[in-house]
């Protein structure tokens, strides 16, 4: 994946945002959507295109348009420059393969001491009985 011709790829389309601001935010598109066809692109192969339709179910629609949408602040071009981000953030998570578990024995030394607590504990309960008297 090459950042620089998958940012070519990307749509934009600018809105009027909610929340404060007041008469401004009547007035100015400052509300970012970015849009990102995955099937379409690219930059990306066909190998990543599935890993990410696969992993990214829940962020894409049914087109396999990946949308995200920034009104944080109310200027046009930093809501834009965080959805870059975020959608880079979103485009490397997708792509990272998970660490394959391999699975590990306990240790000699773990096991002993996990019989010796467990002996204790008994011990100690048996203490708290009542003496039978017999």
């Amino acid at each position: 994946m090459n950042a620089e011709t998958i940012l070519k790829e990307l749509l934009f389309k600018a809105s009027r945002s909610s929340g404060a601001g007041g008469q401004h935010v009547n007035k100015v598109s400052s509300r970012i959507e970015l849009q990102f066809h995955i099937a379409t692109s690219t930059s990306l192969s066909e190998e990543e295109k599935q890993l990410l339709l696969e992993k990214l179910v829940s962020k894409i629609t049914k087109e396999n348009v990946l949308i995200i949408v920034c009104e944080e602040t109310r200027s046009q071009h930093r809501n834009k420059e965080i959805a870059i981000q975020k959608f880079l953030k979103v485009i490397r998570t997708g792509l990272s393969r998970p660490k394959k578990r391999r699975p590990t024995k306990p240790s000699k030394a773990t096991l002993r001491k996990r019989v010796e607590n467990k002996k204790k504990t008994s011990v100690k309960k048996v203490l708290r009985k009542k003496p039978k008297l017999e």
